[in-house]
């Protein structure tokens, strides 16, 4: 598989393809979501968690997380898979769990000066990654882009909230096209 770098510039390549989904916002939406994807599981590959350990690496480093619980439930993962992630993310010495003083039982989740300095390098490489795939766009039309997205995302999110994140996400995945594979031809070879 090509690397996001490896795309055209060109607006005319595949054309014809987008000729006949012109209208087709799933198709546009699937494309740029996987392109994103892949982009930034690359960027964020060796942290535990991948994009969900950089997403609680960076709750944990830039807001005041009062529970694991909050935490899972502010980034819409399960409780149980919270708990291996923390475990995986303070196994590598990148976050903390510390007695929260108003709740004894509960636990603040804080980032480490080494995962500090490792969402810096993270912060980088996913930054880099959004300005390849962002490229066509001029700085004005990605602005607006990113405008657009998250007022669509955040409306959306008042009006149907996530329920089952992981739910969610299986049912993302088994809908997202699959790149076709050329079929083997079934006449016998003369």
């Amino acid at each position: 598989m090509g690397e996001l770098s490896d795309i055209p510039n060109d607006p005319k390549v595949g054309a014809g393809c987008a000729k006949a989904l012109a209208g087709d916002l799933g198709w546009g939406l699937g494309v740029v979501f996987r392109a994103y994807v892949t982009a930034a599981h690359a960027a964020v590959a060796e942290l535990p968690g991948g994009p969900r350990g950089y997403q609680v690496l960076a709750a944990a480093a830039r807001s005041n997380v009062s529970s694991q619980l909050a935490l899972a439930q502010h980034l819409g993962i399960d409780r149980t898979v919270m708990t291996y992630l923390l475990d995986d993310l303070e196994g590598a010495g990148l976050i903390e769990r510390r007695p929260d003083p108003a709740d004894r039982r509960a636990r603040q989740i804080i980032a480490t000066e080494h995962g500090a300095a490792l969402l810096t390098e993270l912060d980088r490489r996913l930054t880099a990654a959004e300005a390849l795939l962002l490229d066509p766009l001029d700085e004005v039309e990605r602005e607006t882009f990113r405008l657009q997205v998250r007022m669509l995302a955040t409306r959306i999110n008042v009006l149907e909230p996530i329920d089952d994140p992981c739910a969610l996400a299986a049912q993302a995945d088994a809908e997202l096209p699959t790149p076709a594979t050329p079929l083997r031809s079934t006449r016998a070879r003369r």
